[in-house]
C-alpha cells in the first residue's frame, strides 16, 4: 500500500496551536500558583502561626476566585477549596474542648 500524504495544516489550524500552547503555560502557571498557595496556608497552620495562616487566607481566597472567574476551576472546586482552607485555618483560634 502507498503511503498516506500528510494533509496540509490551514493557517487557523496553525493559529489555534499556537494559542492552545500559549494557553496551556498560562494555566500550567496558575494552577501551580494555587498549589503553592496552599502548601503555604498548611505550612503556617503546622507551625501554630495564626496571624500568618490568615493573611495566607485571604491571598488564596483572592487568587482562588480569580482563577474560578477565568474558568481555570469550576465553581464547585472553588467553593470546596475555601471552605477547606478556612476550616482549617478557623481550627487554630478554637480552643481544644478536652
Amino acid at each position: 500500500m502507498p503511503a498516506r500524504a500528510v494533509p496540509k495544516k490551514s493557517k487557523s489550524v496553525k493559529k489555534r496551536i499556537r494559542q492552545a500552547k500559549k494557553r496551556t503555560l498560562r494555566n500550567r502557571a496558575a494552577k501551580s500558583m494555587l498549589k503553592t498557595l496552599i502548601k503555604k496556608i498548611e505550612s503556617e497552620v503546622a507551625s501554630k502561626n495564626i496571624e500568618g495562616a490568615k493573611t495566607a487566607l485571604n491571598e488564596i481566597i483572592s487568587a482562588i476566585d480569580k482563577a474560578k472567574a477565568k474558568g481555570l476551576v469550576h465553581k464547585n472546586t472553588a467553593s470546596r477549596k475555601v471552605s477547606r482552607l478556612t476550616k482549617l485555618v478557623n481550627s487554630l483560634s478554637l480552643p481544644v474542648a478536652a
